[in-house]
């Protein structure tokens, strides 16, 4: 039985889909390619992949359109490719349901971390049931919302701890500032990022080791937050 992880190439370029291709079997997962955003959604939904990596730029389909009807049936982790580098495509790619967005040129170093990442993500919580996250020292329950560090309990205060199970729950997504706000405080604070500097620096200081080279509360500049456990 074939137990690697299965990764869908959605890209019309050929050169980069041969680098793509290169680059992940060389770490022994199971690639798969379309050509463009009908065949890719048609590729996801024969082949059940583990993770797909998206173009936006495709010529039949832009790849916010795919990523919206992926959405509509499938929770895969998506990869987003683009040589948008503008924060509101990043933006919109990430309301749309991607859950990373790799801005070309990229190296494989920073493309294989990012594929890693993401498929821990579909494993370490894929089980709902398991309401325990620990990433570091750091140990959250979140069925009894409590958190501890090295077993010691670390208080936080009620937006302190919705903010950190927002991120928990995304299971490594890059989340947007309007979704964090949306999530955490409601639809009259969407236009208050500030108030996610405040409280994210923190949940920093409470739970990073070193709040100032954060490893785990990451900042997607311009963009919004993610938990990497």
């Amino acid at each position: 039985m074939n137990t690697e992880p299965r990764i869908l190439i959605i890209e019309d370029d050929p050169p980069i889909r041969r680098f793509l291709r290169a680059a992940l079997e060389a770490e022994h997962f199971a690639v798969f390619e379309a050509d463009g955003g009908q065949r890719g959604l048609i590729e996801a939904g024969t082949r059940q992949p583990d993770l797909v990596v998206l173009d936006l730029g495709l010529p039949d389909l832009d790849g916010i359109e795919v990523l919206t009807d992926l959405r509509g049936w499938s929770a895969v982790p998506v990869i987003v490719l683009s040589a948008r580098e503008r924060e509101e495509d990043k933006v919109a790619a990430l309301d749309a349901g991607a859950d990373d967005y790799l801005v070309k040129p990229f190296g494989v170093p920073e493309l294989l971390a990012r594929v890693r990442a993401q498929l821990r993500r579909g494993t370490r919580l894929a089980d709902d049931g398991d309401s325990i996250c620990r990433f570091g020292d750091i140990s959250v329950d979140l069925a009894a919302r409590a958190v501890s560090r090295n077993g010691e309990p670390v208080r936080l205060t009620q937006i302190e701890y919705r903010l950190l199970a927002t991120l928990i729950k995304a299971h490594g997504r890059v989340l947007t500032h309007r979704q964090l706000l949306l999530d955490t405080w409601g639809p009259g604070y969407a236009d208050r990022p500030h108030y996610l500097r405040i409280y994210m620096g923190h949940l920093r200081q409470k739970l990073e080791a070193d709040p100032a080279q954060p490893r785990h509360l990451l900042t997607e500049t311009g963009v919004g937050y993610r938990l990497l456990l």
